[in-house]
């Protein structure tokens, strides 16, 4: 759903001509090539937003190769430096909300993905913009 979501904001150049950004997504303990639940796709639906993406895991290179990481937990953080053991790249890592964890809505209710993806909408291009350094742009 982030991933979708990012790429919704950069693909439409909400966060200025930005189309050369690369967005990925993959997780801590992700199986390889699940496809996103059905309350996943209805709520990005409802935003208007199409994903066909698959899970994957998340891999030291990835993180190597990456400008920074968003994580959704304190756990994941965690878990991806463990990834990098010793390497200086793990600075790079942070959460998506700075001041707390994003739960998982896994196993939840509709409700729960459409709340999620709402909050999606709001921060994640906060996090882009701070990223990108185009503070004067997008979803304001």
């Amino acid at each position: 759903m982030a991933e979708a979501i990012a790429r919704h904001w950069i693909d439409r150049s909400l966060l200025g001509d930005r189309r050369d950004v690369f967005i990925a997504s993959a997780g801590t303990s992700a199986a390889n090539g699940l496809h996103p639940t059905a309350e996943t796709v209805a709520a990005l639906a409802a935003r208007g937003i199409e994903h066909d993406g698959v899970s994957k895991p998340l891999t030291a290179d990835m993180i190597r190769n990456a400008q920074v990481i968003f994580c959704m937990t304190s756990g994941h953080v965690a878990a991806a430096q463990g990834l990098l053991g010793d390497d200086d790249d793990g600075d790079k890592i942070t959460r998506l909300d700075p001041d707390v964890d994003i739960e998982d809505p896994l196993g939840s209710d509709q409700g729960a993905y459409d709340s999620l993806a709402e909050r999606f909408m709001h921060l994640i291009p906060l996090r882009l913009k701070g990223v990108l350094g185009d503070e004067d742009r997008a979803g304001d």
